[in-house]
């Protein structure tokens, strides 16, 4: 009887020592497991302040509802296969066998072991120690709850059901891995959405054109739908008009007759608004027609120019060398051809803009217009040498409202090309026979466009090796305007122009457009000569 309360006493010793141990290994992990939590909580935080739509929710693990069994090990590996079945089917040990184990220490060498090799593992609660001194120790285990006696390689605890389980750190490596690349991928979508977004706003880069194709340029002619609303300058006050007797007279060299026609400064201008733009056009528009003409007829008065005039005597000629005109015999037969009130509407434009003229820094400007742009007018010094700071390239996208002749295209054989280019036609390709195709000129020959002009017209232009500038090829083609695209077909050349003219100054049919929506003169000057102010003839021709 007394060996068997002896043997009772000491299991009762033995597992109040290993629910101390137990206490204790819980403590010190219950800490560092705070300790880490803080660090990767701290890290998830640094994380989330820069991504808030990673804000990281950390949750412990749920605990199963159970009663379930914790291994420990008690060797410094891992069980084996063979050892993980044999810990699922322990062989319960005699009292004898498992007394010898607590007398030798054996049990609390077990546990130390185990807690040493993987804390971890040892993360159940256990039930807290009643209060009362005089609490009931714990029952003597049965034989089913006593742990394999084989080589004492585990302890099995019993933890009662209700116990919270803790995740391990083996667990939580790999989700702080998973988070690792979910970062990664949201760093490297985050450069591919900036290059996106970068490659949006900015220009890319320019595309070579096509072998035996001529480049596109920039919005040919559609560069005026494209366009928003446009700053024209405010409305200015016109100065009163002079004296009859002040204004001088002009000597007009008649290229059909070879005769001189002198008559006075508004008459003149009066014949030179009727062949420069159709009496038809809205009167603001036709008003900044007369300005511009008398402008530039004073211009030369005042320098005494006679360039282009082929006999003395004479200030200009009535060509577009200077300006067209109309004499004053051909305006009187307007009254019998039923253009009474076209004429009336030229000479209200010239009488309300008596004497007036477009000054740049006190001197007269070199007034040059021209029928219509493709969108934008042109810089002086693109089509001419000279740069002059009035003439500078503006947006006009009134013409493709109003100008019905706004886009034109003809088409001219490969041959007739190269001839007006003064080029020899290039020879054919030897290429391997092709059934029912024989090869063509357009397959020999290369179009690129090298460079556009500020008002988007062709600047320079690489055909077959020999360059060519924009004016060059208008000239040399007979093309309306500079501004122009082309597109081989078969043996032929489609050549598509848009606007018409040199492109500089005033465009007419741009003053049109802007009349029609309710500019004044002023406005229509202003925006196509920039920085320019009114003044007398009178004043300036005096001095």
């Amino acid at each position: 009887m007394a060996a068997k309360e002896g043997v009772r006493l000491q299991h009762e010793s033995g597992w109040r020592l290993l629910a101390l141990g137990m206490e204790t290994k819980k403590s010190s992990l219950i800490i560092n497991l705070a300790a880490r939590n803080n660090k990767i909580e701290q890290s998830c935080a640094s994380i989330g302040s820069s991504l808030d739509s990673m804000r990281l929710k950390r949750t412990a693990g749920q605990g199963q509802r159970a009663s379930e069994s914790l291994y420990t090990r008690v060797e410094g590996k891992r069980p084996g296969v063979q050892d993980r079945k044999s810990l699922k089917r322990p062989l319960p040990p005699s009292e004898s066998e498992f007394g010898a184990a607590l007398r030798s220490g054996a049990l609390e060498a077990a546990e130390r072991a185990a807690v040493e090799s993987d804390p971890f593992q040892l993360n159940r609660r256990k039930d807290a120690m009643k209060p009362n001194g005089n609490a009931a120790l714990p029952r003597p285990p049965r034989s089913s709850e006593l742990p394999a006696p084989r080589s004492l390689r585990a302890v099995r605890v019993r933890v009662p059901a209700g116990t919270r389980a803790h995740r391990s750190f083996r667990h939580r490596g790999r989700n702080s891995a998973k988070l690792g690349a979910a970062l990664a991928s949201l760093a490297a979508a985050a450069v591919l959405l900036a290059a996106l977004v970068g490659s949006r706003s900015s220009p890319g880069p320019a595309t070579a054109p096509l072998p035996g194709a001529a480049e596109q340029p920039a919005a040919p002619g559609a560069g005026s739908a494209g366009l928003g609303p446009v700053a024209v300058p405010p409305a200015a006050q016109l100065p009163a008009a002079p004296a009859a007797s002040e204004l001088p007279s002009v000597s007009v060299y008649l290229t059909k007759t070879g005769g001189i026609e002198t008559l006075p400064l508004e008459q003149y201008v009066t014949g030179v608004l009727a062949a420069e733009m159709p009496a038809d056009f809205e009167l603001e528009a036709l008003k900044a027609q007369a300005i511009a003409a008398r402008t530039f007829i004073v211009r030369r008065l005042a320098d005494g120019d006679r360039s282009g005039v082929p006999v003395k005597g004479a200030d200009v000629v009535d060509s577009v060398d200077h300006q067209a005109y109309l004499s004053s015999k051909e305006l009187d037969k307007w009254p019998e051809l039923g253009k009474s009130e076209q004429l009336a509407k030229l000479r209200r434009a010239v009488e309300e803009t008596k004497g007036i003229i477009m000054t740049y820094h006190g001197k007269p400007i070199t007034a040059t217009f021209f029928s219509a742009s493709g969108g934008y007018t042109e810089n002086s010094e693109e089509y001419w040498s000279l740069k002059l700071p009035y003439l500078r390239s503006v947006p006009s996208p009134w013409e493709k409202t109003v100008n019905p002749s706004f886009k034109q295209t003809v088409t001219i054989s490969m041959n007739e090309l190269f001839a007006k280019l003064g080029l020899k036609t290039p020879a054919l390709p030897v290429t391997a026979s092709v059934k029912d195709k024989e090869p063509s000129l357009s397959s020999a020959a290369s179009f690129q466009i090298k460079a556009y002009t500020a008002g988007r017209s062709v600047k320079s232009m690489l055909i077959n090796d020999h360059s060519f500038t924009g004016r060059e090829l208008r000239e040399k083609l007979g093309l309306r305007s500079a501004q122009f695209t082309m597109r081989l077909d078969g043996d032929n050349v489609q050549i598509t122009t848009y606007g018409n003219g040199h492109g500089v100054g005033m465009s007419q049919w741009g003053a049109h457009g802007m009349a029609k929506q309710g500019y004044t003169t002023t406005q229509i000057l202003k925006h196509y000569y920039t920085g320019i102010s009114f003044e007398q003839a009178s004043a300036l021709l005096k001095s």
